[in-house]
């Protein structure tokens, strides 16, 4: 099965929030994403799709030389085959691409699957934010990463379609 990575759009809302809904305990709304397409011009989001089905998605606030990874979630029947490390690789080099030097995220504490591929990605431990998830009170890990990859020489980010 092949994967395709890409920008995400108003007409992905939909499957994205779906996978959402099934991944988080507090999940974003559904408006929350048509906001982030249509409003935020800070935002930017990849999706990756298997036949033409949106099966993950990562997102990030880009504001300077810092990306604020926001979320990032696999659809289930494709967990542990790559996509979310290809996903997350995807929306690093974008934000690269756009001259972020560095990003940040929160990882629950317990999220030892999430923070095993942050890890690999370069991201590391930079410290606690407590009782950070409202849901149950838990911790998160603050994780940065400074190595990001090579700037794309080729890169050229087209104005989105938000009259999906």
């Amino acid at each position: 099965m092949s994967m395709t990575l890409r920008r995400m759009t108003l007409a992905d809302v939909p499957a994205v929030h779906a996978i959402e809904l099934r991944t988080f305990h507090t999940p974003w709304s559904y408006q929350s994403f048509v906001d982030e397409m249509t409003t935020n011009k800070c935002a930017r989001y990849i999706v990756a799709e298997m036949d033409g089905q949106v099966v993950a998605y990562a997102g990030a606030w880009l504001v300077f030389e810092e990306g604020h990874i926001t979320n990032i979630a696999v659809y289930e029947a494709v967990r542990g085959q790559g996509v979310g490390t290809a996903v997350t690789r995807a929306l690093m080099q974008y934000a690269a691409n756009m001259g972020v030097q560095y990003m940040t995220l929160e990882v629950r504490k317990s999220n030892l699957i999430a923070q095993k591929l942050y890890k690999s990605l370069g991201f590391i431990e930079l410290g606690v934010r407590k009782r950070y998830y409202e849901d149950n009170g838990e911790d998160a890990y603050l994780m940065v990463c400074q190595t990001m990859p090579e700037i794309d020489p080729d890169f050229y980010e087209e104005q989105e379609n938000t009259d999906e």
